[in-house]
């Protein structure tokens, strides 16, 4: 149905949207927008169909199927709801307005009819000439390793690869390339925002753990805490962390700066905290080793390099680097046999 078919079909039952009215007046009917109020025959609320507040109001009432919906709040958001007056809103539209959904940048672009076609792709690749699709069925593989053709587990790690782009999408398509980039976002996004999001705490999830999983149970209040600093944040985990360690027991760890919620730990978190709840069991020893000052330096870069993923950015002449990997090399050779480090544990007193 066109939008002054439309228009006409729905002025008997009024229309109040986005700051355009339309409401029965007499034998004519009475259009107001911010930019004015007239009262106008049939043909002339017709003739007033290219209006951007009709038009505005044809896409999300009759175009974009279905009210209160993940996919529609979405869509909105995507375009500023409520930022702008529809005009302005038109004008920012019209050159392409991207938003960021974790690595993603998501352009709407306003046709002529008032209609709304969408872009996606890395945000790296923004204006970047790279492989085009229109399918979004086809995200599922391009997403599935990253640009060192590693097996990406997390789907919200920052390692999304580049080199593609969805193109020419209706709000449909779009909502559901970005669902296969990032499952499950934009519906917890949208419960969150209207207040539904079922948060799992750590303490009703580890419950449910059973096999060789039922040990996370045994992960104290500490080691909980610096396995969220260790698997939730930012540099590793594109979501925002909204659970704790119960609902009455908030971890003491940053929740991320993400767009979209974590409602609960996720199975690779579980798989980590196994891990952790076997190491956190074993007895500490001291031992004695001899270590330069620079080499103690050395050892912490070493650790910090590892933990942050910068091993790969640290080239073989940067000598001055701790976590060089000649200087490691070195240190190896130097303070390492075929036993490990040559240090001497010390043992508690009861130690057999």
């Amino acid at each position: 149905m066109s939008v002054a078919d439309a228009l006409a079909d729905a002025a008997d039952a009024g229309i109040d949207f986005d700051g355009l009215t339309v409401e029965p007046y007499r034998d004519a009917y009475r259009w107001q927008t911010p930019d004015g109020e007239a009262v106008v025959t049939e043909a002339e609320l017709r003739e007033r169909a290219d209006s951007p507040y009709a038009t505005n109001w044809h896409y999300w009432e009759r175009v974009v199927e279905g009210h209160d919906t993940a996919r529609r709040a979405f869509l909105r958001w995507l375009e500023g709801d409520g930022e702008h007056a529809v005009p302005e809103r038109y004008d920012h539209l019209r050159g392409g307005h991207t938003r960021h959904w974790g690595e993603l940048a998501v352009t709407v672009v306003l046709s002529e009819d008032g209609q709304r076609r969408y872009e996606v792709r890395h945000e790296d690749d923004l204006g970047a000439d790279v492989d085009a699709y229109t399918d979004p069925l086809e995200a599922r593989q391009l997403v599935k390793h990253d640009d060192d053709g590693r097996y990406r587990p997390l789907s919200t790690a920052p390692t999304l690869p580049t080199g593609w782009a969805f193109v020419d999408l209706d709000g449909s398509d779009l909502v559901q390339t970005v669902e296969y980039v990032y499952p499950a976002t934009v519906a917890n996004w949208h419960r969150e925002r209207e207040g539904d999001l079922d948060v799992d705490h750590w303490e009703d999830a580890a419950g449910r753990q059973s096999g060789i999983y039922e040990i996370v149970q045994q992960l104290d209040g500490d080691a909980l805490e610096w396995a969220a600093e260790a698997c939730c944040v930012d540099s590793q985990c594109l979501k925002r962390r909204e659970w704790d360690e119960s609902e009455d027991e908030e971890l003491d760890v940053p929740r991320g700066d993400g767009e979209f919620p974590c409602r609960e730990p996720c199975s690779l978190f579980i798989a980590a905290a196994r891990k952790f709840t076997t190491l956190e069991r074993e007895e500490t020893r001291e031992y004695t080793f001899e270590l330069t000052p620079e080499e103690k330096e050395q050892v912490e870069d070493i650790v910090d390099a590892v933990a942050d993923g910068r091993t790969d950015e640290i080239r073989e002449a940067d000598v001055y680097e701790g976590a060089n990997r000649y200087r490691a090399r070195f240190l190896r050779a130097k303070r390492m046999d075929e036993h490990g480090l040559s240090g001497t544990p010390t043992y508690p007193e009861d130690h057999e």
